[in-house]
């Protein structure tokens, strides 16, 4: 069920903690835990922090405390990462303190069998008798950037994003740190859940469904446990956010693989497309277009329909739009005659006006971001518009210089230029019911105008082709919607 508040979710207090008592960080910096204890202290985590430590007396230059029944305070959550053989012992002290979350890194249970999967079961005893809700075991934590809260082993170089997500893969959300980077993106918040011992990926997308700051949900799974909570959540989701997934275990190779990672049971492609489809669910074909999806849709409206104008000013990427366009089912329209006599005055005779709409070059250098796709995106024929980028920093700034601005002034001139060209499509795609998705080659590590774009909350992707699916990614939303609404 979802929750009316963020704050009813069973697992609010494992995401949103004011104090964590800590197990296994110490002051010798190659361990695990200390790793994770100094992620939480270099993102500014604001909340209070017990290291629990049978020797040390500060642990990272804070108090540390021999036992959790030390504390004067009962913590919201407890952070677990010792050997394997303590955990049950660690979580029965817990549960007397009266914490009531926990989460465990700690692995060696469910996913290795034999004993590993009896001493599972006795954590989840121990859980029971306190009413201990935990994340794992075999887990790597949680990020909550909006808390600038980092419980995990890498550093949090993302932004504030809009991405929810949950995760059976343990240390994949931190490895997608820096990828999302890239793209200008973030998380909001992201779970590891590990064994799902307690907490399951249903309890995950319950909560990120209610969260505020998640516009759209991704979920990278190996199984479904709950099968029948996992749809009725989705389809609960669905009417308000898209939820996009990467499944793993549709082949034999990548069922063995999830089996022994987190002691999943994975089932065929058919079984999961289908679930997937009853649930409204996107599924992606890769883990780099389950965030393209993520990316496009939490920061676009949904398209209208299937119907696409293309904008380029190179022949080559616009066809090769075209073509991917063509390959994922969504439609290259003429241009009303209404369109082509509005283009008139910005196109020159080197240029096309069928679809993709080739201008090789504008004049007014603001046209191409903001008279020309406003027009464009007017057409009564179009649902939406793909525009490929391709100037780079250097380019524009060459392109001053032949205009006689003064050496000294270029890069200044560049910067406003840039600037400029980035609100004025930004504020386009505001006021726009139809969806922008740009292309480029280019990166915002190469690209002040890439970068400009993207942190005016633009969607640009690195190829016509990724561009293309996400563009029916906002298609099939629509469609999946729609579908979930007409069932009631």
């Amino acid at each position: 069920m979802i929750p009316s508040s963020i704050e009813e979710s069973v697992i609010y207090p494992i995401a949103n903690p004011r104090s964590i008592a800590f197990f296994g960080a110490s002051n010798n910096f190659t361990a695990m835990g200390t790793g994770i204890m100094g992620s939480i202290l270099s993102f500014g985590y604001k909340g209070t922090l017990y290291p629990i430590h049978p020797r040390e007396e500060t642990v990272q230059g804070i108090q540390a405390f021999k036992q959790v029944s030390d504390l004067d305070n009962t913590p919201d959550l407890a952070f677990i990462v010792l050997p394997t053989k303590i955990v049950c012992q660690t979580l029965e002290a817990c549960g007397q303190k009266g914490i009531r979350h926990a989460i465990i890194v700690s692995a060696g249970f469910n996913e290795v069998g034999g004993d590993g999967k009896a001493l599972q079961n006795k954590l989840t005893a121990i859980a029971d008798k306190y009413g201990i809700r935990f994340l794992g075991p075999n887990c790597i934590g949680v990020v909550n950037s909006h808390l600038n809260l980092n419980a995990t082993f890498l550093p949090y170089d993302a932004s504030k994003g809009f991405i929810g997500m949950a995760s059976q893969s343990g240390s994949f959300i931190t490895q997608m740190f820096s990828y999302l980077a890239r793209l200008g993106i973030g998380f909001s918040t992201g779970f590891s859940v590990g064994n799902e011992a307690s907490v399951d990926i249903v309890d995950c997308m319950e909560y990120l469904g209610a969260c505020p700051h998640t516009k759209v949900i991704a979920l990278y799974i190996e199984s479904i446990r709950r099968g029948r909570a996992f749809i009725e959540a989705a389809r609960a989701i669905i009417p308000h956010k898209p939820i996009v997934a990467f499944y793993v275990g549709g082949s034999e190779e990548g069922g063995k693989a999830g089996l022994s990672h987190t002691g999943a049971l994975a089932g065929p492609d058919p079984l999961y497309n289908g679930v997937f489809r009853q649930s409204g669910i996107i599924r992606a074909r890769s883990i780099e277009e389950m965030f393209d999806f993520c990316y496009a849709l939490g920061a676009s409206p949904p398209a209208p329909g299937n119907r696409v104008i293309i904008q380029t000013h190179s022949g080559g990427p616009g066809a090769v739009a075209a073509d991917a366009c063509g390959r994922n089912g969504i439609k290259l329209p003429s241009l009303s005659p209404d369109t082509l006599d509005k283009l008139k005055p910005f196109v020159p005779h080197t240029g096309s006006v069928a679809n993709p709409v080739d201008l090789t070059f504008t004049k007014n250098p603001l046209d191409f971001f903001q008279t020309i796709p406003g027009i464009l995106l007017a057409d009564e024929n179009t649902d939406g518009l793909l525009v490929y980028f391709l100037a780079s920093t250097g380019m524009i700034q060459v392109a001053l210089k032949g205009m006689g601005v003064p050496e000294d002034q270029v890069e200044e001139q560049a910067n406003t230029l840039i600037t400029q060209q980035a609100h004025a499509m930004a504020n386009l795609q505001k006021n726009s019911p139809k969806p922008i998705i740009g292309y480029s080659f280019l990166t915002r590590n190469d690209s002040m105008l890439i970068q400009a774009l993207q942190d005016a909350d633009m969607v640009i992707l690195p190829s016509p082709e990724r561009a293309a699916r996400a563009m029916w990614a906002l298609t099939e939303y629509k469609q999946l919607r729609e579908k979930i609404h007409r069932a009631g």
